[in-house]
């Protein structure tokens, strides 16, 4: 196969496999040779901010001179991005490598009568080989869904785990409550192994204390007075935190979501149960210079672009924006879509009731899981008395808002990762 067909194989993947329980992936791992032992493990879970933990804590472990494996989802706009090197992506030419490596052993499964590997399941074996070849020292390893029985709850033995916030998403899957989802999250604790976690929720929180408990595991809770907003911006945010050991330092991140603040701190927390010796300049600096896409990202000027794709990543983003005073004499305009199985109705109540919106376009994502755009403007329309309009081809989409938005106006878009995925390629592609 060539990189394409590759690519290809694993998106038709989901089409003839069903989920596999953990033995299926520890044995996958055990015919490649075991590639993630010998690694530093960071194991991440939580319903938001994983990925935005997991780049600020690579950004940390580089600034030390560490070697880093970051393996993450989704992408937005290339498969890649799920495997990454010391903050580069993989290679295509190391992509194609490492899928016929994991290929070959999961045709032999195959032969054997066993299931064949997920998307998720053959992705996360790739870049555990990946790793191996790198000679990576950590590894940063962020769940897919849930945690307990996530395939990337096959590594045995993690160096440390962190749970980010936890809110209600896949309950279908994961359950009804935070409590049930929490539970699910902390299935990633192991005996022995610390845990650092965000301790705003305290349903979730009771949860993750007594696991720790149980598995015996040296626990630190970090809650909202751990730190404390110092400015906000358009362009970035500042907070200090109320820990001894980072001193006066003022932490800047180049990001306007006051949620960052938390995702900064679960960090740092995390960092400094591994780093040596403080060396906080370079960690500031460090953590200045992330800039994780989709997440308050300026697509362009008046543009942000969000992937709150759920009701907690919702509250998240309206706190963001409702930090901003001016918002409320300006034009807000929303584009937005969704999938299916996310909790949308809930997400457009919650924005209809706390933003002044000007104007809503609603489009349709290339997924088989998206909401018919009309049916999107008729939830709207029971939550808002603003102009509603319906536009199922993004690119028109996007143009119809940002001219409703005019020069002083601010388009926010979001509702769904693959919403900004598709927006993030069409910018690529200079045709927004």
């Amino acid at each position: 196969m060539n990189y394409e067909e590759a690519v290809a194989y694993l998106l038709d993947i989901p089409k003839f496999t069903s989920k596999n329980p953990l033995t299926h992936t520890k044995e996958l791992l055990r015919l490649l040779g075991n590639p993630q032992e010998g690694k530093k493990v960071i194991h991440v879970a939580g319903t938001n901010g994983k990925g935005s933990v997991c780049a600020y804590l690579q950004a940390l472990l580089l600034s030390e001179g560490k070697q880093v494996g970051f393996f993450t989802s989704p992408h937005l706009v290339k498969m890649n991005e799920r495997i990454r090197f010391n903050q580069n992506m993989i290679t295509d030419t190391q992509f194609l490598e490492t899928f016929e490596v994991v290929y070959e052993k999961v045709k032999e499964m195959g032969n054997e009568g066993q299931a064949h590997a997920t998307f998720f399941e053959f992705l996360f074996a790739m870049a555990m080989v990946a790793f191996e070849k790198e000679n990576v020292e950590y590894i940063i390893l962020e769940t897919g869904l849930g945690g307990r029985l996530d395939c990337t709850n096959a590594v045995e033995r993690p160096f440390l785990t962190i749970i980010t916030s936890i809110s209600l998403d896949h309950t279908e899957i994961l359950g009804d409550t935070v409590e049930k989802i929490a539970m699910e999250k902390a299935g990633i604790i192991k005996t022995g192994v610390p845990v650092i976690f965000d301790g705003s929720n305290e349903e979730a929180a009771d949860v993750i204390r007594r696991e720790a408990l149980k598995k015996q595991v040296p626990c630190k809770e970090i809650s909202k007075n751990a730190f404390k907003i110092l400015e906000n911006t358009r362009k970035h945010i500042a907070f200090s935190s109320m820990n001894a050991y980072y001193g006066d330092t003022t932490w800047r991140l180049s990001n306007c979501g006051l949620y960052q603040a938390m995702n900064a701190m679960l960090a740092l927390e995390a960092f400094v149960y591994i780093a040596e010796e403080r060396h906080l300049a370079i960690w500031k600096k460090a953590l200045e210079d992330v800039h994780w896409e989709g997440r308050m990202e300026e697509l362009k000027p008046g543009v942000i672009l969000d992937g709150s794709h759920n009701p907690g990543a919702i509250e998240a983003f309206i706190e963001s924006v409702r930090a901003f005073p001016e918002n409320f004499g300006e034009k807000i305009v929303l584009l937005f879509s969704a999938v299916k199985d996310k909790h949308y109705e809930k997400m457009i109540q919650m924005l209809c009731s706390s933003l002044p919106i000007h104007t809503v376009v609603v489009t349709k994502i290339n997924n088989l899981r998206a909401v018919e755009t009309q049916e999107l403007a008729q939830v709207f329309e029971r939550y808002t008395d603003a102009e509603i309009l319906a536009e199922e081809d993004l690119k028109k989409a996007f143009e119809l808002a940002e001219e409703r938005k005019g020069k002083e106006g601010r388009l926010y878009c979001l509702g769904s990762l693959y919403l900004a995925g598709m927006l993030k390629a069409l910018a690529e592609q200079e045709e927004l």
